[in-house]
């Protein structure tokens, strides 16, 4: 099954989608939020894993490369060499109700329970909205007494930001949580 035909079977199996697990470890110093997988991740259950979304991309690009080339690893080399530098990822909705991909499209999300984010991430030291609409919800992250910070999306439909004007926003979010 292609992952369009996979897509296309997620979309109509049930009107509401199920998040993916948060990808974190004990040594996890900064988080980054995103809002709900693309239907493209969701297919594959793997964080950014829709070719046009820049977050790992960017992450190459500030802390340097894998053994192998981040962006030409397989998913779970990416999540081992991310966990190992001290980068989680999850997202603010748990679940959801949405045709397509965009944000603007989520219906009735069901918000994480981030209570028990610092039990599982004891060096936890700053929280990174991968956008706005996960933004919108940093009053939930906030309440973790950590420093919270928005980000400009990764996502391809955030088309008027260029590449360049992320990469220095992330860069310098990287560089203030002591990751580089």
């Amino acid at each position: 099954m292609s992952i369009d035909q996979q897509s296309a079977s997620i979309q109509t199996q049930s009107s509401r989608l199920f998040g993916l697990p948060p990808l974190v470890s004990d040594n996890t110093r900064v988080l980054v939020l995103g809002s709900f997988p693309s239907i493209t991740s969701l297919a594959r259950q793997q964080y950014y894993a829709h070719p046009q979304n820049q977050f790992w991309r960017i992450i190459q690009a500030i802390l340097g490369s894998s053994p192998r080339g981040i962006c030409a690893s397989s998913y779970e080399e990416r999540s081992e060499w991310l966990l190992a530098q001290g980068l989680g990822v999850w997202d603010v909705y748990a679940s959801c109700e949405r045709a397509g991909s965009l944000d603007t499209a989520i219906r009735n999300p069901l918000v994480n329970d981030f209570s028990a984010l610092l039990r599982q991430c004891p060096h936890l030291r700053l929280i990174a909205h991968n956008g706005g609409e996960s933004f919108r919800h940093a009053k939930y992250t906030a309440t973790l007494g950590l420093p919270v910070v928005k980000l400009p999306s990764t996502s391809p439909a955030n088309a008027s930001w260029s590449f360049e004007r992320k990469l220095s926003a992330w860069r310098e979010a990287v560089l203030a949580a002591g990751l580089i």
